[in-house]
């Protein structure tokens, strides 16, 4: 819509200008036209009273020249038709006093504003007069000066320009008017346009541009739809691949979990019987038995590190017990924790039990990284866990520890970008903001796309 203003707002101005250099050349053609006019009427009446010069010596009969023409003879309704509306003429033969003869000033036409008459005379000075001589041969006959009245020359200059102005200015106003249907006509695609951009910009890739314009622009939105649709399955390729990854993580997680517990699990037992007979046949040495227990209780912390170790890489608990259990088990845990400062309160509605296992995974583990970073990056009192199913799975993690929420999203950690990751990868959402009195992260991954994500041909992680 700007640009339409824009283009209507140069038309404008250009017809002004237009405008403006009609108005010029129209005033300097009326000043001419003024100017032929005065040195038509001074020919007129020279060649007139030539003429009764001539007239006057046939008549008497005699060459002497003095007085043949009385002031009175031509002075007469004959010479004031030969004059031009707005003109006077002066004419007296030699030796005697000038006399002065006007035509009738409102035939010309009707009064000039003021401002009109300040700015013509500012530019054209005075009216310059027009002298022709009755004859060359007999000086004394005199000459005719012709001077075109000032107000006449403003008045008929103020005419030609009233009738051309209002004749171009009504053409421009229509021109602009067509003009600006014309230009907002040609330019409603690219408000069609813009919107299929905003849309890209947001990640909204399934829906195409539509417009019927078959030139530049129907070019344009083609080739942001052509655009629209490799991004489309470029997002749907990165998306599955992302999924990939997870699964593969998933994989990795539940054989390290595995190995974990087969081999350090196995060995910490075996540490700890050994410690404990060490212990018990070293009772005539008390310096051996403190080191058989300290080994024993070293054992120990690292069974209990080795447990929480296992119960945040194996996820084949979800498979077992399903989500709501689990998640229940985490919050139970976080609260069991010796020296726990905030208390983990969870919230559920909503059937959890029937998700996919790679919606209920990615719910677990942004749950579970959720809490690890509240606790680790804050001195919570309270974190509120919400997960509820409708027609999506949203997510709420609420804590009142403060923090600023533009810092932990531009953070560079990779429990943010993991949890932004596993998202992305279902086609959902997440936001960091502002809770009451600290953050909140919500998260949305639809369900009614799975199909959608499935179809690349990977198997869900």
């Amino acid at each position: 819509m700007r640009l339409v203003i824009r283009l209507i707002a140069q038309l404008v101005v250009i017809v002004v200008a237009t405008l403006a250099a009609t108005s010029g050349f129209v005033m300097i053609e009326a000043h001419k036209t003024v100017a032929s006019e005065t040195a038509a009427t001074a020919e007129r009446a020279a060649f007139e009273l030539e003429n009764l010069f001539w007239r006057e010596i046939l008549w008497r009969g005699s060459m002497r020249r003095d007085g043949v023409l009385p002031i009175p003879n031509w002075e007469s309704l004959a010479t004031l038709k030969l004059v031009s509306p707005g003109v006077c003429i002066a004419y007296a033969p030699a030796g005697e006093e000038p006399h002065k003869l006007c035509s009738r000033l409102e035939g010309v036409g009707a009064p000039a504003p003021e401002w009109f008459a300040k700015g013509y005379r500012a530019i054209f000075g005075p009216e310059v007069p027009a002298t022709r001589r009755l004859t060359i041969r007999q000086p004394e006959t005199g000459a005719v000066v012709a001077t075109a009245d000032a107000e006449a020359a403003i008045r008929q200059a103020w005419g030609q320009i009233s009738i051309v102005l209002g004749v171009a200015g009504s053409m421009a106003l229509a021109i602009c008017l067509l003009a600006a249907l014309a230009i907002a006509k040609a330019l409603a695609p690219t408000q069609t346009i813009i919107a299929g951009l905003r849309r890209l910009e947001g990640g909204n890739y399934r829906r195409p541009i539509e417009t019927r314009e078959t030139a530049e622009f129907g070019l344009i939105a083609r080739a942001v739809n052509d655009l629209a649709e490799r991004l489309a399955r470029t997002d749907a390729e990165r998306m599955a691949l992302t999924k990939r990854l997870f699964e593969v993580q998933e994989e990795e997680r539940r054989a390290l979990a595995r190995d974990l517990h087969d081999e350090f699990g196995q060995c910490l037992t075996a540490a700890l019987a050994f410690a404990a007979a060490i212990e018990a046949g070293a009772q005539d040495r008390p310096d051996l038995a403190k080191d058989a227990r300290s080994i024993s209780n070293a054992a120990r912390r690292m069974m209990t590190t080795l447990r929480e170790t296992l119960a945040r890489l194996r996820s084949q608990d979800l498979e077992e017990l399903g989500l709501e259990m689990c998640l229940v088990q985490l919050v139970a845990g976080w609260n069991a924790r010796a020296g726990a400062s905030a208390i983990v309160h969870l919230d559920l509605e909503g059937d959890l039990a029937a998700l996919p296992r790679a919606v209920a995974t990615s719910v677990y583990r942004i749950a579970q990284e959720s809490l690890t970073n509240a606790m680790r990056h804050g001195r919570p009192n309270h974190i509120r866990l919400r997960i509820s199913r409708a027609a999506d799975i949203s997510m709420t993690i609420e804590d009142d520890a403060g923090g600023d929420p533009a810092s932990v999203s531009a953070s560079s950690g990779h429990g943010i970008l993991g949890m932004r990751e596993r998202v992305t990868a279902l086609g959902g959402s997440l936001v960091i903001g502002r809770a009451a009195r600290g953050l909140r992260v919500d998260a949305r991954i639809p369900l009614a796309q799975r199909g959608e994500l499935g179809a690349a041909g990977f198997a869900p992680a």
